[in-house]
């Protein structure tokens, strides 16, 4: 079986986005539902701009489904851009700070920043989440979850239970445009982001994820490529707009002693059925990775999104063509992306754990991964008995 991987294709202006998925197995039942509600909650947020309006993502899928089963074929995904217009789009030539418009217009040899922002847009992370949305209804058949949300919005931070059930956070998340789990914050970071509208600014965050129900040994320690804290961090970093990824502790683990930033281990005979074998902590510092690993304890990253590059006010700029000083160009954005870019981190993490777990629990089929996942639990806990 070919490893699972994906790639997207697609301009925001373009006729479409397409995700491509390969390596899937085949005998999945895909749950079109929930791919549609994760693209739908892309969508929302409080902050977004006039683009959502505009937009009714809905996944096509082309190739790789027969009656809503996977077949073992790569997986075609198509999202349609109501807002094609990509051709009459006017030029763009007085870059934007922060985005990828003076970058990439050098090295692509062009004054038109246009070719760049086209595909450097947010717009294209609606495939990443159609793929990473694709990969739930795998992890749902093995009972793990993932759920993602906001705990800062310019300085204004939640109060989250971390060891509370995913269902019920993600209950409370949804109660809220600002998918934050606390309301009394949510109402404070709308009103910040009211605010920042006012102001012709725009705000960043802090999103949290986590992943429960996995087993321990997901990714490696034997090649620095497989460890599964490096993918997690490399795939949430390429997110637009992140800007720092950590996990557990985080940058804390710098200023405290090991004694208050590893987890004591200890094993509770009741539990030897669930996935982590038994094996317990008293604490999760590490969010759930060790050497490159999980330990089925809940993984938990945080993410720092900065604010949108794109101002109302405009900030100072060069035109490319003149070299004169100009205030920066406009394109239509959001005030503050951070609840849209939470659903974009909870998928992008769903679908490398999904690679992950695959890469264990390999097979052409979902009967043959499920054979591979019970013989391992079996096997694990049969360890020292």
């Amino acid at each position: 079986m070919a490893n699972l991987t994906y790639s997207t294709a697609g301009e925001s202006h373009g006729q479409a986005l397409i995700a491509l998925i390969e390596g899937f197995p085949a005998g999945v039942q895909v749950n079109l539902a929930l791919m549609n509600a994760e693209l739908s909650r892309r969508q929302g947020g409080y902050g977004r701009g006039g683009r959502m309006k505009i937009e009714k993502d809905t996944a096509n899928i082309l190739t790789g489904i027969r009656n809503r089963l996977t077949i073992g074929s790569p997986i075609a995904i198509q999202l349609e851009n109501k807002d094609f217009r990509i051709d009459q789009a006017p030029p763009v030539n007085r870059p934007r700070p922060g985005h990828a418009d003076l970058a990439g217009s050098i090295k692509w040899l062009t004054t038109d920043c246009r070719e760049t922002l086209e595909r450097a847009s947010a717009r294209e992370t609606a495939a990443r989440v159609a793929a990473g949305s694709l990969t739930r209804s795998l992890l749902n058949e093995f009972g793990i979850t993932v759920a993602a949300y906001v705990v800062a919005i310019a300085g204004i931070k939640a109060d989250v239970d971390q060891s509370a059930d995913l269902s019920k956070i993600a209950k409370e998340r949804d109660a809220n445009e600002a998918y934050c789990p606390d309301d009394l914050a949510a109402v404070k970071m709308i009103a910040a982001i009211r605010k920042a509208k006012e102001d012709k600014d725009t705000l960043g965050g802090i999103i949290e994820v986590q992943v429960q129900g996995h087993p321990p040994g997901l990714g490696s320690c034997m090649r620095w490529q497989d460890k599964i804290d490096g993918r997690l961090m490399q795939a949430v970093a390429s997110i637009q707009a992140i800007k720092a990824v950590e996990i557990g502790m985080g940058f804390q683990v710098a200023s405290n002693p090991g004694s208050k930033v590893h987890d004591p281990i200890d094993f509770d005979r009741s539990k030897r059925d669930t996935p982590s074998l038994g094996f317990t902590r008293r604490s999760n510092r590490a969010g759930g990775i060790e050497g490159g690993m999980t330990n089925a304890q809940p993984i938990i990253l945080r993410a720092a999104m900065k604010p949108i590059s794109t101002l109302l006010q405009g900030m100072d700029s060069t035109n490319l063509e003149s070299k004169a000083p100009e205030r920066s160009d406009y394109e239509r954005s959001d005030v503050c992306a951070v609840p849209a870019a939470s659903v974009v981190v909870e998928n992008v993490v769903a679908f490398e754990i999904a690679r992950a777990f695959l890469e264990k629990f390999s097979g052409d089929t979902l009967t043959e991964v499920r054979a591979a996942y019970d013989s391992f639990l079996k096997a694990a806990r049969a360890l020292g008995s």
